[in-house]
């Protein structure tokens, strides 16, 4: 495995995405940084940072070698490396806010980016990491936390990378058996809010209750409205509030 540490840089899955088209790489390259001027986060948004206190890693994934069909249960995978390395770390109520985001209770502490490279095919992906390690101070952001503010704890960033990583294989491998079903039901278990009374923005600012029940094999959510009627949401159609 090899991992390339970087002082700074713009984004970590930047800088591995241009690698991939200029050189050739190995399965579970990753690329760490001790602080990103321009990280990236799910649908545009960034990922702020205090230098060298959180874990930012991009890892780069070969999928050249078999089929996934649904690239959502590459996102499952790793959500489910990450929960279950931090409830090793002895982080409580951790669960994952739909699609990737983790929480421990309603505080968010990890977010994941993965983007994927078609070559006619999926061909490979790049897993971008983001977690609140040792960072205690986020101006204007109430709904972050850290694993040192929830636990007191310093941690070691390599640890948790190294955790993370053995975690990842294992589900990678999971996948690659095949073992589809087993993986999307850990991840429903896990679910933030499942099958409890939640409130929901659309994509037009409206709110409305229903029950959070699982996902689609395409990663859209599936929520329980009233008169019993399931609808599927895509990422930009809805917003889980707090």
């Amino acid at each position: 495995m090899r991992i390339i540490k970087l002082d700074a840089i713009d984004s970590t899955n930047s800088f591995l995405k241009e690698m991939i088209y200029t050189e050739a790489i190995a399965d579970y390259t990753i690329v760490v940084a001790k602080h990103q001027t321009n990280g990236r986060g799910q649908m545009g948004t960034t990922w702020d940072s205090d230098k060298g206190k959180n874990l930012m890693f991009s890892m780069f994934k070969d999928l050249s070698i078999h089929v996934v069909e649904f690239p959502f249960y590459i996102s499952m995978a790793v959500s489910l490396a990450i929960l279950k390395t931090l409830k090793a770390l002895n982080i409580p109520q951790v669960r994952i806010k739909w699609p990737n985001d983790i929480l421990s209770a309603d505080k968010k502490i990890c977010g994941i980016l993965i983007e994927n490279v078609i070559k006619n095919k999926l061909n490979s992906t790049i897993i971008g990491v983001g977690i609140n390690v040792n960072q205690t101070a986020f101006s204007n952001l109430p709904q972050a936390s850290s694993l040192k503010n929830i636990t007191g704890v310093h941690y070691d960033l390599d640890e948790i990378l190294h955790r993370i990583v053995k975690h990842i294989k294992s589900y990678s491998k999971l996948l690659q058996d095949g073992k589809y079903e087993a993986v999307k039901s850990e991840y429903e278990a896990n679910l933030f809010r499942k099958n409890k009374p939640s409130t929901f923005k659309n994509a037009e600012g409206d709110l409305f209750s229903g029950f959070i029940i699982g996902v689609t094999k395409y990663g859209k959510l599936q929520v329980l409205l009233e008169d019993e009627i399931i609808k599927k949401f895509d990422l930009k159609e809805i917003t889980l509030m707090y």
